[in-house]
């Protein structure tokens, strides 16, 4: 052997020491790659023309990226889901729906989990907000410390493998590259291609099981011990809030506004109608749409005090709406196309008329009173009205005038369409509003640009110590050691995915997904001839199962920080140790049934890998 392979050994050690030491990982990477690229130029067995190919490598693999633009979207909609209450709403109501049963505040846990893990995919945020949330409440009514800790866990890591997730964006990415290069080595230069929504099909399913399997485990728990998951409600029907609204209809105004977005961008992905990036955008804007349903600038729901700028008198609300409405009429015309040109007057009259006419009726105010209660949108609300006349009577007038090039159902089609979009803006423009007004949107941008700085930092790191790593003959190394391990291919498989476990203690999966996937995902492919999707989901759950598994899981540590007093470390690991098993019992069902898997992308998309 070489001194090259021995540097590489001693590359992954000096990584693990510093970042046990408590460097931070992105820069770690770099710089155990600097340095060992400099000792191994001095011991004459790395070429510095590797270093060369770096930036192709980050603008070819990072900045034109398209795939990776969905992840600081789906953090938006994560973030802004999380800032904007929906998580208390949904834990209320499926308290109130499911609290009669026993262990039904568990289950309700589990289900809001799986719920935010769709539609937010942020593990962390999703595990400290139940924390803060629900353990007090699962505590007071008598639930089991271990139990209750144990379920929010369980349930906060549910956004690792449900879709959207990150996770899975990241690994589909990573995946995609590898499983070309494997196809590439065994001599097919044309191999059928795997997208990030591959592998979010893939996921749905072993999801959906893993949900089912806590499900199970709960109810057994309250079956066997009932003193450790009580009811929380009388057995006598379903309960009531403070309003007197049935639990259902609470439960089902809880759950609308959740799984309209999580069909928006989900569905969007599983009907081939958009792509990973396209529908998080969509989740981005419907997250900040549902912000500002729920977000009030006059004290309400964590806001300001200074309140809402007073609105407008009758006369003055009056006169502004009508010069907005013709101001809308003129620039909706002229960005429709030449009709404006050709006819001016009749455009700024539309418009005047429109917004009078919404001014004094005020027949958009009041049907979208929801997203204005205090009616200081109101001229906001009377432009729009005014836009959304012009479009119809321009449909009109284009019959009239120009018969021939516009048809009657294209132009209605068309009217109803972009009025459609401009009311869309409309209400994403008042929901911005309501976000900057209370503070919202600022602390959430924030936390948007921090995260994904921390994903893409890490993302170049381990760009620069991947390539290092090759350059000193990493890449040979593990090819050998992964080809000569006993049992073949499921050998190689089982020592990845146990060397991804114990990694999972220490690093975040961003680490684990950029350093590792690269360097062993094209060895497994090229070995045997499988589907990546089921590699792929298999890795997300190993990483899952990571995060929850005492004593060094994430999710430990996140519920940690957000626990009463009471709870003590102990409660923690105990109550975790059950749901890993249910993790293990998932990973061994899908391992050993792959079309678990597999069976939904190849149904929706029709691939066939392997």
């Amino acid at each position: 052997m070489t001194v090259g392979p021995y540097l590489d050994i001693a590359m992954l050690a000096a990584l693990c020491a510093a970042l046990l030491a408590g460097f931070p990982v992105a820069f770690t990477l770099a710089g155990v790659a600097l340095i060992f690229a400099f000792i191994g130029w001095g011991a004459g067995v790395f070429d510095p023309a590797f270093l060369g190919a770096l930036p192709s490598r980050l603008f070819g693999g990072i900045v034109w990226n398209e795939v990776l633009v969905a992840v600081p979207l789906f953090i938006f909609m994560g973030v802004m889901l999380e800032r904007s209450k929906v998580a208390e709403d949904l834990l209320e109501a499926m308290g109130a729906l499911f609290g009669r049963l026993r262990g039904g505040l568990g289950i309700s846990v589990t289900l809001v989990g799986m719920l935010l893990a769709a539609s937010t995919g942020i593990v962390g945020a999703t595990v400290v907000t139940m924390g803060l949330l629900s353990l007090p409440t699962m505590l007071k009514h008598g639930y089991a410390k271990p139990f209750a800790c144990g379920t929010i866990c369980a349930a906060g890591t549910l956004g690792q493998i449900i879709p959207p997730s990150i996770v899975l964006v990241i690994l589909g990415d990573q995946l995609s590259n590898a499983y070309i290069e494997a196809q590439r080595s065994i001599g097919n230069f044309a191999p059928e291609p795997l997208s990030v929504g591959d592998l979010f099909a893939g996921a749905l399913i072993p999801g959906l099981l893993l949900v089912g399997l806590y499900i199970l485990y709960q109810i057994g728990v309250a079956w066997v011990s009932p003193a450790s998951a009580p009811s929380i409600a009388p057995a006598g029907g379903m309960s009531a809030g403070a309003s007197g609204t049935p639990a259902v209809g609470r439960a089902l105004r809880a759950l609308a506004p959740p799984l309209v977005l999580i069909v928006a961008v989900l569905g969007t992905i599983l009907a081939g109608a958009a792509t990973p990036s396209e529908a998080a955008a969509v989740g981005a804007v419907g997250a900040t749409l549902l912000a500002g349903l729920r977000l009030r600038p006059n004290g309400e729901n964590g806001g300001k005090d200074a309140g809402e700028p007073p609105c407008p008198d009758h006369e003055q609300g009056t006169l502004v709406t009508t010069i907005s409405g013709g101001f809308c009429g003129l620039v909706t015309g002229a960005i429709l196309g030449d009709w404006i040109a050709a006819a001016p007057l009749p455009g700024l009259l539309l418009g005047l008329v429109g917004g009078a006419l919404a001014a004094r009726l005020g027949w958009l105010a009041r049907g979208l009173r929801a997203l204005d209660p205090a009616g200081s949108q109101r001229p906001i609300l009377a432009a729009g009205g005014a836009v959304l006349l012009l479009l119809l009577l321009r449909a009109a007038f284009d019959l009239r005038w120009q018969r021939e090039s516009v048809p009657l159902q294209d132009g209605i089609a068309i009217a109803a369409a972009v009025g459609a979009s401009l009311v869309l803006l409309w209400g994403l423009a008042v929901a911005l509003w309501r976000a900057w007004a209370t503070d919202v949107l600022i602390s959430v941008n924030r936390t948007v640009m921090e995260i994904t700085a921390m994903i893409f930092t890490i993302l170049i790191g381990a760009s620069l110590f991947s390539l290092v790593f090759r350059g000193l003959g990493g890449e040979e190394l593990v090819r050998e050691g992964l080809s000569a391990a006993p049992g073949g291919f499921h050998g190689a498989l089982l020592i990845v995915m146990l060397i991804m476990f114990v990694l999972g203690f220490f690093l975040d999966f961003v680490e684990i997904t950029f350093v590792v996937v690269p360097l062993v995902a094209p060895i497994l492919l090229a070995i045997e001839a499988i589907n990546p999707i089921w590699i792929g989901i298999l890795m997300a759950i190993n990483l899952q199962t990571s995060f929850l598994t005492p004593p060094f899981g994430f999710a430990l540590f996140y519920l940690r920080g957000a626990a009463p007093d009471a709870i003590a470390t102990t409660d923690l690991y105990r109550g975790a140790v059950p749901f890993v098993l249910i993790q293990v019992l998932a990973l061994g069902l899908i391992a050993a049934f792959p079309t678990l898997a597999t069976w939904l992308p190849s149904a929706l998309f029709g691939t066939s890998f392997g």
